[in-house]
């Protein structure tokens, strides 16, 4: 049970402190824009830490730096994911800095095209509207504050 909770203390470091192509990616998959789906950052799965993962259906999106290529470890950790029933999909993290629309595509092509649910062209929602500043309503003069009812003695 010590080795779970190592894990899970690990992936939270890992989800505090992403670098800058896991954060990028993440501003890509997160909340439904890649065909409604669910995907959820630095996943503790076994023994591993998934860098994303969607439950439904199974994939893992791995971004990956120069020090894994051809790696064993990353071998058998695919292998497991694997035999979990999920699909692996390894991306560079220059190639999510460089190309994240093709990266998105890429993933789609992955999961097939079964998935695309939405007219937006990644097959996806697109991103939601700011809260504040950059709305497209702006004032020309400064909105009044609505008037004060005047003081009464049964207010108290």
């Amino acid at each position: 049970m010590a080795d779970r909770k190592v894990l899970q203390k690990n992936a939270r470091t890992m989800r505090r402190e992403p670098t800058a192509s896991e954060r990028k990616l993440w501003s890509l998959l997160r909340g439904g824009r890649v065909a409604g789906l669910k995907f959820r950052r630095q996943v503790p799965l076994g023994a591993y830490i998934a860098d994303f993962a969607c439950f439904y259906p199974k994939v893992i999106v791995e971004c990956d730096g120069g020090q894994h290529a051809g790696s064993a470890y990353d071998e058998a950790r695919d292998a497991w994911f694997e035999a979990q029933g999920f699909k692996v999909i390894r991306i560079w993290n220059t190639e999510v800095i460089e190309n994240p629309e093709g990266v998105l595509e890429r993933i789609l092509q992955t999961l097939g095209r079964g998935w695309c649910s939405s007219s937006h062209p990644l097959c996806g929602r697109a991103p939601p509207s700011p809260t504040r500043g950059e709305g497209s309503f702006k004032t020309t003069q400064p909105v009044p504050p609505p008037p004060r009812r005047p003081f009464r003695a049964s207010d108290r």
